[in-house]
């Protein structure tokens, strides 16, 4: 698990870093489209799993399938409160293996196979292959080539260099950590990079945190849901957060990605407190898990854009982002977690809207540092494609 969480790090940050690198001004559309599959992924798989579970007892042994085979009553008397019960059941080890869950895993790693059969044939299209020579050129050099010709033909020798600059300093694995690259950088530079990953720490957090612990919420009093009906509610808010990214692929294109966080983090807020109000309902718990999986499901493919638009698409924002959003989803469970433990499950909504609170907040600071950043003047390659007019309220 730590070497597949590993890989899917690298595959998010190399991703996204890509794309906004590619796409610069219009990856706002491309990202969301990256992160609707996210979602989706998330919602199938589930769902692709299920078959192969066992409403039993996953191994059993002699005596094991009349006396402790109902797994929703073990779940049931495991509850944090009552750490006692953890010594009273004695579930076998060994025995007749009555689940095939490994056959979720391969059928998700064949829907997989095709993504690294095309990858390779982008390697062996761009002559990076050694093994496998080609006999067409690659399409680098004609775009280096490109880029060089559109430089040369400026008249301020200055400005070229700046570009070139940029250019490299772009397609370096560590140029963005060199520390040449941070002399003479405005402190909104920093700013903007601190307050859009602590941003993302916070709304992946609360992504990973009410994924995580809205069913045990539903199954503790006061709303004692039951177990396949709260089941259901986990589902309910990937199958929402897709359903989001997919509305915000055509939103994306004609709303700026500042308006769109706007609304992202004004509704996780607002949804939150209204759970709070209407706590002891289990109709409102439903209706408050879709929207917040709504509000949700846009938000960080939208701070990328706005971050890398206010930094002029150099790439260097992506991996910051990226860390802090796998770094929020990481703190943010096993604080939740412990709290819960510890107070009873109604601190998982006043956790919930401590953290969109806080979500809100670092999207104000984000605001202002992108007031005060210097736009670039370093030409039209760079050209900050969204002025500051567009945005009245700044």
């Amino acid at each position: 698990m730590a070497v597949a969480g590993l890989a899917m790090g690298c595959i998010d940050t190399l991703s996204n870093m890509q794309l906004v690198k590619i796409y610069q001004k219009d990856s706002a559309v491309f990202l969301q489209a990256l992160h609707f599959f996210v979602g989706f992924g998330a919602l199938l798989s589930p769902l692709i799993a299920d078959p192969f579970l066992s409403d039993t007892n996953c191994i059993l042994a002699n005596g094991t399938a009349s006396g402790i085979s109902n797994l929703p009553h073990i779940r049931k008397s495991l509850v944090p409160h009552h750490p006692g019960n953890l010594t009273h059941y004695d579930l076998p080890i060994k025995g007749l293996v009555v689940t095939r869950v490994s056959y979720a895993f391969w059928i998700m790693a064949l829907i997989n196979l095709p993504v690294p059969i095309a990858v390779f044939f982008l390697l062996y299209k761009e002559r990076l292959v050694p093994c496998c020579p080609t006999g067409s050129p690659p399409l680098l050099p004609a775009d280096e080539l490109a880029m060089e010709t559109r430089i040369t033909d400026k008249d301020d020798s200055s400005t070229s260099s700046s570009k070139i600059q940029v250019e490299i300093g772009h397609d370096d694995l560590f140029g963005c950590c060199q520390s040449k690259n941070f002399r003479g950088l405005p402190c909104s530079y920093f700013g903007v990079h601190v307050t859009g990953a602590l941003l993302l720490f916070m709304t992946d957090g609360i992504l990973g945190e009410y994924s995580g612990f809205v069913y045990s919420y539903a199954v503790e009093e006061p709303l004692s849901v039951g177990h396949k009906r709260a089941g259901y509610l986990p589902s309910l808010f990937w199958g929402f957060i897709t359903l989001g990214r997919l509305i915000s692929i055509p939103v994306s294109y004609r709303m700026k990605p500042a308006t769109m966080v706007f609304i992202n983090v004004v509704g996780v807020l607002i949804t939150f407190f209204l759970l709070l109000i209407f706590s002891t309902s289990v109709v409102f718990l439903f209706v408050g898990t879709a929207s917040l999986g709504l509000f949700l499901s846009s938000t960080f493919p939208s701070v990328l854009a706005y971050t890398e638009d206010i930094l002029q698409y150099k790439g260097c924002a992506t991996t910051v982002l990226v860390t802090g959003a796998g770094i929020g989803e990481m703190v943010l469970q096993l604080l939740v977690g412990s709290i819960i433990h510890d107070q009873g499950s109604y601190s998982f909504l006043v956790c919930g809207t401590i953290f969109g609170a806080l979500a809100f907040t670092f999207y104000v600071f984000l605001l202002f540092f992108h007031r005060i950043h210097p736009q670039s003047q370093s030409g039209e390659t760079f050209q900050h494609p969204i002025e500051r007019q567009d945005f009245p309220f700044l």
